[in-house]
């Protein structure tokens, strides 16, 4: 933590926080916010044994053939997607058509929302890491299991609730559907604002479910308070583009609720505390395939050759 942040918490432990929470970037005293060190003061489950988001070492993951791949539906349906500035992000919210199955989740699930967690002045801020690597950018789709109605009903259960990570690298060219995303933003500046983004689709977002058949998975929480522990975690291997400029726009569109600008989203990784990570067999088919083939390739083209 840095030297100013540390000091703000000293002093605030001396006078009265309201129930408001906040990112460590928005930390002051002015604020009277809990910063992400605090959450479990005022939201116990954000102290709990399963928390999220971590850092994956890839070296320790386990594979688990049960991973089979993901069924996407509404995915590619046109949709009217309603866009709200909540004070801490912007959600835009799914209609109950977009659904998910498969992926060794334990039945069907349906979308309610995407968000995204960002840096700021060209800091990364994805929430997950991987073998300590921040990424620029991170979505997560988040689905409530059927058949319960909302997040507060679907807590109850371990797996009650299934979110989809996709994590953002920064390439050169513009990724082709991110400007919509931006300008939405930009049109839901203030907390409680909305707007709606008309015949998006998802797909222009997130690759079809046959090229995602590799990923990670571990049991955790929520990212946001209350940090409930009831998520089933998918972390895709495959990224999604996003350029410099692009990234440089997305952390300029929106303003907390304390009317900060909306930087540094995302809570600090948590100890895995005893749990296990594992991947999907197609991420190893994948290696074993590739390994078998330069291992016969010498034969082939000798062959070819004679």
């Amino acid at each position: 933590m840095a030297f100013s942040a540390y000091l703000l918490t000293l002093l605030c432990l001396c006078s009265p926080c309201t129930a408001q929470w906040c990112y460590q970037s928005q930390y002051s005293c002015d604020d009277t916010c809990r910063d992400p060190i605090h959450w479990a003061a005022q939201f116990p489950s954000c102290g709990g044994l399963r928390q999220s988001p971590i850092n994956i070492v890839t070296s320790k993951v386990h594979m688990n053939k049960a991973l089979q791949p993901f069924t996407f539906i509404g995915h590619t349906s046109r949709i009217n997607v309603t866009v709200e500035n909540k004070g801490h992000s912007a959600h835009f919210a799914l209609p109950q058509l977009v659904r998910l199955t498969g992926g060794g989740l334990p039945g069907q699930y349906r979308a309610a929302q995407f968000h995204f967690h960002w840096g700021g002045m060209g800091r990364p801020g994805s929430e997950h890491t991987i073998d300590g690597e921040r990424f620029p950018m991170e979505m997560h789709i988040v689905h409530i299991k059927e058949p319960y109605g909302s997040l507060a009903e679907a807590e109850h259960d371990m797996a009650g609730i299934a979110l989809l990570a996709f994590l953002f690298e920064e390439a050169a060219e513009d990724h082709p559907h991110l400007d919509a995303i931006i300008a939405a933003l930009g049109r839901v500046q203030n907390n409680g604002s909305s707007t709606v983004i008309p015949n998006f689709r998802l797909s222009d977002l997130v690759p079809s479910a046959r090229d995602l058949h590799s990923y990670y998975r571990y049991v955790g929480s929520m990212t946001t308070p209350g940090c409930e522990q009831a998520v089933a975690w998918t972390v895709f291997h495959r990224t999604l583009s996003i350029s410099s400029r692009q990234l440089d726009d997305i952390v300029q569109q929106c303003r907390f609720w304390t009317g900060q600008p909306m930087m540094d989203i995302f809570r600090p990784t948590q100890p895995l505390d005893g749990r296990v990570v594992y991947r999907s067999q197609a991420s190893a088919a994948l290696k074993g395939g590739l390994q078998l083939w330069f291992s016969i390739l010498p034969a082939v083209l000798g062959t070819l050759l004679h």
